[in-house]
Formats: structure tokens, sequence, C-alpha cells
């Protein structure tokens, strides 16, 4: 009976903590369509905000074309991702950054799937079970996240809006959270 109630405590503090994940404090929002003027497109490019701003903060976010990104600054190079992990639409923003086999990764914080920054591509700890030993190897599991394209002029960052004629499972998530940054049900 004590090893029930205490899964149930359990439980329920896991439910408190996403909670407070999913409805905690956002990071700096840049909406480009409320920055107003001619400087907010440099060739198709959408402003995302200044350069020094996003050093100094080492990540935000930001809405393209409506799609909530993150943007994330990291040993030396911008990185720019759909900000909804593509597994169950966890809030990167509030992820840790690790680096896996020499690829700075972002790691979910709802259920630790690690994406790298520069790819999105998924990645997994696997076995070939036909190896007399088998010792885990960090694998691909192909491109899940997409990823946008960062460019700094002037101290200004833009960022490329999507090709959506090629879908990536985080699209799915892009989608449900596009209003307001909440997940949009029955819209």
């Amino acid at each position: 009976m004590l090893d029930l109630i205490i899964l149930s405590l359990h439980f329920f503090i896991c439910f408190l903590i996403s909670v407070a994940i999913w409805c905690g404090p956002k990071d700096v929002a840049l909406d480009s369509s409320s920055t107003g003027g001619g400087e907010t497109e440099l060739d198709g490019l959408v402003f995302i905000g200044k350069e020094e701003d996003i050093k100094k903060s080492q990540r935000i976010t930001a809405k393209v074309n409506g799609r909530e990104i993150v943007v994330f600054y990291h040993e030396g190079k911008f990185h720019a991702l759909d900000s909804r992990c593509y597994h169950e639409g966890g809030p990167l923003c509030h992820g840790e950054i690790e680096d896996i086999d020499g690829q700075a990764c972002i790691v979910c914080p709802w259920h630790k799937f690690k994406i790298t920054l520069e790819t999105g591509e998924g990645l997994y700890e696997g076995i070939d079970p036909q190896k007399p030993s088998p010792t885990p190897k960090w694998q691909s599991k192909g491109v899940k996240q997409r990823i946008h394209k960062v460019t700094i002029d002037n101290g200004n960052a833009y960022v490329t809006p999507p090709d959506l004629s090629v879908s990536f499972d985080s699209d799915y998530f892009a989608e449900k959270y596009k209003i307001g940054g909440e997940l949009a049900i029955g819209k």
C-alpha cells in the first residue's frame, strides 16, 4: 500500500513539474510582425533580434510566420530549430545543451530526447545485438526536427522562413503550438 502512495505522489510531482515548465515564464519572444518598419525583412529573411542580444542571452524564442522557433548561440555559432520537440512537443528553449560524440545537442526537458543543433537529427543510444559484447553507441534516427538558417547582417539576426514543401516530425507540434505558444486544441 505504501508503494502505491509513493508511486502516486511521484506521478503527481512529475505532473506539477510538467505544468510548471509548460506554463512557466517565456523567453524573449520576438514576433517579426511586431517589430515594424522595413527592417523586419531582408531579401525574404525575417528579423528575429539583435546579434549581441542573442549572444548575451545564449537563446531566445521568436516567431517566424506564426511559427515559434528557438535560436541558440553555442560555441560561436547560431542555431535555430522549431521550438517544440518532435517527440511530444516539449519546450526545447528550456533544454540543456550537451556534447554527444562531438555534436552539440539540445536535450528535451520532458523526455530527454537528444536533437543535434546542426542538422535536427534525433539521436539514440543503441546496441548491435549480433556482436558478442554489445556496447551502446549513439546512432541517428534521421532528421526529425526542422532547423532554420540564421543570417547575420549589420548586427541584426534574420531567419529564412521554412520551406514547408518538405515535412519533418516537428511540424506537427509547430502547428499545434502556433497560437500564442499555447496548445491550440480544436482550432
